[in-house]
């Protein structure tokens, strides 16, 4: 049975009115997504860029006669893509709906250019999530500016499935080292062979796949590009592209610090994480990558399905005290997460900024751990207890 993901109710309400894209990482689950919206949606036409015969149906337009749904996969490897795209609209869109997916950033209308504002919704579509797994379907999502609606229980064997697996729908329903360490080699060797030649004009391939080999060692580590660069030996303005085209395809996130007067922030140096985070070796920064995939989760719903001004940054202030997470909505401190293997001790840097930006809400969040108490304005819990509250 193919599971229903939780941006499915959303694509099906704005595909009434507007084109839909839908971008993120590859094997996330975008064309199993489309198809189920197609399904359901009456006459449409399933075309996929990756497939010969379909690129002759796409560039020849040949659509159905009447009312229909046409999903078209993969298009942003035709680099004439966007300008097609917004004429077939302007002609049909009195009849046809597109929904149109990329395993790479679609939302390139924000930027300059030939604009189509107003005339699509872009969503992103995430891995698995601790809710989405638990629950199926789409997971009610927290009321931005409030407190989390925290359960008293959740699974164990949910987080550790998500901490060893990730969250891509084939390992973490597999459930089996075996198949994922295949999956991780098969999905990065496409990733670079296929992905990377087909989007992005790079010279030096295997030095942009050595520097994809060094990310997860520096996950939760504040990154210095200088530091890279010299281990790869290559120019700052090359390493700096090579971080976008990773961030353009959805391989590596990062996540900035926090700026504001009242705590003497850094204003430099994020935080990378992988959006796959079963390639992390280490067990730390494994479960803050995981973290930090269902805050980013959070935001990004936020922002693509209400509209909201939701963004991720961690704190760190000159002194060196940090907090791996802080949520905003319109710039607005919302709450603050620490995460921790199994110190329930509150961490004194949680306690110090929750103070100094006036926070309703802070939690240190620990995997290994069984009570749930609050001490010094902090709420101290069970990772599981956590995750169950977002989406």
């Amino acid at each position: 049975m193919v599971r229903s993901r939780y941006l499915e109710p959303a694509i099906r309400e704005d595909l009434s009115g507007k084109m839909v894209f839908v971008a993120g990482p590859r094997q996330v689950g975008k064309t199993t997504l489309a198809r189920r919206v197609l399904a359901g949606a009456g006459p449409g036409l399933y075309l996929n860029w990756d497939n010969r015969e379909d690129r002759r149906e796409i560039r020849a337009a040949r659509w159905p006669a009447g009312p229909a749904l046409v999903v078209l996969d993969e298009l942003h490897k035709w680099r004439q893509w966007k300008g097609w795209i917004k004429g077939e609209f302007d002609k049909h869109g009195d009849r046809l709906r597109f929904l149109v997916t990329g395993s790479a950033r679609l939302d390139v209308y924000r930027r300059g250019g030939d604009s189509l504002q107003g005339r699509y919704h872009h969503y992103r579509l995430h891995p698995f999530s601790y809710a989405e797994l638990e629950g199926g379907g789409a997971p009610a999502v927290p009321a931005p500016g409030v407190e989390l609606p925290i359960p008293r229980a959740g699974s164990q064997d949910t987080v550790t499935a998500l901490l060893e697996y990730g969250g891509f729908p084939e390992p973490v329903l597999a459930r089996s080292p075996r198949a994922l360490r295949r999956w991780q080699q098969e999905r990065l060797d496409r990733f670079f062979r296929e992905d990377v030649r087909d989007l992005e004009a790079v010279r030096d391939l295997a030095s942009l796949q050595m520097l994809a080999d060094l990310l997860p060692e520096r996950v939760a580590s504040p990154l210095s590009l200088n530091a890279l660069r010299e281990d790869l030996e290559v120019s700052h303005r090359a390493l700096t592209a090579w971080m976008e085209i990773l961030d353009r395809l959805y391989h590596v996130f990062r996540v900035r610090p926090f700026a504001a007067a009242r705590v003497r922030s850094l204003r430099k140096m994020p935080k990378a994480y992988l959006w796959d985070g079963s390639l992390v070796p280490e067990r730390g920064p494994r479960f803050e990558n995981m973290i930090a995939l269902h805050l980013l989760k959070l935001c990004h719903v936020l922002q693509d399905r209400d509209g909201h001004q939701a963004e991720l940054f961690y704190l760190r202030d000159r002194v060196g005290r940090e907090v791996d997470f802080l949520v905003t909505v319109g710039r607005r401190p919302w709450f603050a997460v620490e995460a921790k293997l199994s110190e329930t001790r509150i961490d004194p840097a949680l306690i110090y900024f929750r103070e100094r930006l006036k926070l309703r809400w802070a939690y240190q969040v620990v995997l290994e751990a069984s009570r749930d108490f609050e001490q010094d304005g902090v709420r101290c819990l069970p990772a599981r207890q956590f995750l169950a509250a977002l989406v």
